[in-house]
């Protein structure tokens, strides 16, 4: 089976000037399944995020001490002293993980007003932020492999109108590895998968038979990019040795929307923390439990969409 495409040919468009034009900015996502935006987002508050990740990682001696930590250079050595099963999916274990996840400033960027006036652009109505929020903190190890070609909606379901938010926590060239998108493969429907060993998920999109192009573009802090919850997107390899790449993804979609239950639970914790448990300490009350306060529909878990796969080319 041969998955491949060819290669990337085509650069971000800049969705920016489209905020104030909604009928265009909604014509286009619709088209291409993925709108990109340049220097939206608050870079003081990225950076803020970026330093509390790297001090956490540098507290367990994975950032090398030859550099400022902010740059955030990887101690090889000690990075690939992880064993390998700890740093598919996350990037790091699964306690240094929990540690970022109780980052009260981690989770408020979801609820950055620009965010969420995008995506009420988008939606023509509120937006939901999922309370699933996830950090990429990609080291340099030597076990790691980049994310394959895939779609969100095999592992989140609610409504397919869900879309994920993508920005890095600092400047990211494609040499550093950022997200390329499949431009109009949301088009296509839920694909086909196969397993990939390695990666996020664990699930690569079967893109056999698809006449179409990669977009991909370098990303400097503030950038976003946002994307249909069938849009196949993946990670570029990581070609600079030791730095180490910080992102997030999150999820919105319209509040009118049902969702799936699993989007309300914390990421990564699968019963092994709760939202108590991250909360302890924080400040804003705000961004704690509410989606309770919208008595959001419930959608039931499909599970014969995550496993459509195996298809022969």
């Amino acid at each position: 089976m041969d998955n491949a495409l060819k290669p990337a040919s085509k650069s971000f468009v800049d969705s920016t000037p489209l905020l104030k034009h909604p009928e265009a900015l909604q014509e286009r996502a619709e088209k291409s399944g993925y709108l990109f935006f340049r220097n939206v987002l608050d870079k003081d508050r990225l950076l803020e995020v970026r330093k509390l990740i790297l001090e956490i990682l540098n507290s367990r001696g994975l950032v090398s001490q030859y550099h400022p930590v902010d740059e955030g250079i990887a101690d090889y050595d000690q990075v690939n002293k992880l064993p390998s099963e700890a740093v598919v999916g996350y990037g790091v274990p699964m306690d240094l993980y929990q540690e970022v996840q109780k980052l009260e400033a981690f989770h408020a960027l979801a609820h950055q007003p620009a965010l969420l006036e995008l995506f009420a652009v988008l939606f023509g109505e509120a937006a939901l932020p999922h309370p699933r929020n996830i950090a990429r903190l990609m080291l340099p190890h030597e076990s790691v492999k980049t994310t394959p070609p895939h779609q969100d909606f095999i592992h989140i379901q609610g409504t397919p109108a869900t879309w994920t938010a993508w920005f890095p926590l600092g400047d990211c060239s494609k040499e550093l590895g950022g997200l390329a998108i499949l431009e109009g493969s949301h088009q296509e429907g839920v694909l086909h998968v196969t397993q990939h060993q390695g990666g996020a998920g664990g699930l690569e999109a079967i893109l056999c038979e698809l006449d179409l192009e990669w977009a991909e573009g370098d990303y400097q802090l503030g950038d976003v990019i946002v994307f249909h919850s069938c849009t196949v997107h993946k990670a570029q390899p990581n070609r600079m040795g030791n730095k180490i790449r910080l992102s997030c993804d999150f999820r919105y979609q319209p509040l009118s929307q049902p969702i799936d239950q699993g989007s309300l639970q914390p990421h990564g914790g699968r019963g092994l923390y709760t939202w108590e448990e991250l909360y302890e300490g924080w400040q804003d009350k705000s961004i704690q439990y509410y989606w309770e306060r919208h008595g959001m529909t419930l959608s039931e878990w499909n599970e014969t969409v995550r496993w459509q796969k195996d298809k022969i080319c």
